[in-house]
């Protein structure tokens, strides 16, 4: 609550909490009316959403496959959901209408899911998955370099490469209603079972001792991850590292479970991702930065730093 407040307040036209206020209670001036409804507060929603699902996305991911570096890209939803946006700007489909290219985002994600549990077969081990997904994003991300490479002018690739970099800028209501419902169906595929993640941490005989049906489990929590970050990626652009290091950050203060870790960690990506964008917004630049580039930057210290305090408790 507290970040997405100074998230309305804060930017290069700071607003008075009365000011804010005011407009909230259907008054207020129309300057103010015009900064906060429509420019902040859609941005404001935006990057809650997108930083919750990348967040929850990493938790889950980590407690799933074991493995304290897995994130969605680990698997190539995100590489996927960014080609199909990448797509839709290519071929100027995204000027069709404002809802083509989160589409598109969405069906490359599943159709990369898809072609992930073709490639990994019946197996059920994580390793199999990872290896897949290994090949699914360098897939994806060959797919990027060739629409980059063959872009028809430069103007396209620069398209291109804003869009890659991450940013919720001139965000507006409908951004909002298209990630919406994405965002709520992938979070509640990844959050309706969290004890199998647990069981999970025994290994797949362990769990499947316990009960738990693993091709289930699988084909629910892939399918979570493709609308979940499918939806997130096509209305923000590429955003690393949140999915990454939020999970880390928020360990240490829980029983190191992984059911404890989703929601603290859905809660603490829109933490992240939002404090983020109000960073971008405050730093002086003649062009506003990227938030993919802030994330990375903040992300690469913070992990590093956790990274040598807990390597010994993995």
């Amino acid at each position: 609550m507290a970040v997405a407040i100074a998230s309305l307040a804060l930017g290069p036209v700071s607003l008075a909490p009365g000011r804010i206020l005011a407009v909230l209670l259907g008054d207020g001036d129309r300057v103010a009316r015009a900064i906060l409804l429509e420019l902040r507060l859609p941005r404001t929603l935006v990057g809650l959403m997108v930083g919750a699902m990348l967040g929850l996305s990493g938790a889950v991911l980590q407690g799933y496959l074991r493995n304290p570096l897995a994130e969605p890209s680990v698997l190539g939803v995100s590489n996927s959901a960014a080609l199909g946006a990448v797509i839709a700007l290519y071929f100027g489909l995204s000027e069709w209408h404002s809802a083509i290219l989160p589409l598109l985002a969405i069906i490359t994600s599943l159709v990369a899911i898809g072609l992930l549990f073709l490639l990994a077969g019946r197996s059920e081990s994580p390793l199999s998955l990872i290896l897949a997904g290994i090949a699914v994003a360098t897939l994806a991300g060959a797919g990027i370099s060739l629409a980059l490479n063959l872009s028809p002018n430069p103007f396209a690739a620069m398209e291109i490469m804003s869009w890659l970099l991450g940013s919720i800028e001139n965000r507006a209501m409908e951004h909002v209603w298209i990630a919406l419902p994405c965002v709520v169906i992938g979070a509640a595929l990844l959050l309706v079972d969290p004890r199998a993640l647990d069981a999970l941490s025994l290994g797949e005989d362990g769990a499947r001792s316990l009960g738990v049906d693993l091709r289930r489990t699988r084909l629910r929590l892939m399918l979570g991850l493709a609308i979940g970050v499918g939806g997130a990626v096509a209305v923000s652009g590429a955003i690393g590292f949140v999915g990454l290091i939020v999970p880390h950050l928020i360990r240490p203060l829980t029983d190191r479970s992984p059911s404890a870790l989703l929601v603290p960690s859905l809660l603490g990506g829109a933490v992240l991702l939002t404090g983020a964008d109000i960073l971008v917004r405050l730093i002086p630049t003649d062009a506003e930065l990227k938030l993919g580039v802030v994330t990375a930057f903040l992300g690469v210290p913070v992990f590093l730093v956790h990274l040598l305090r807990e390597r010994r408790l993995w």
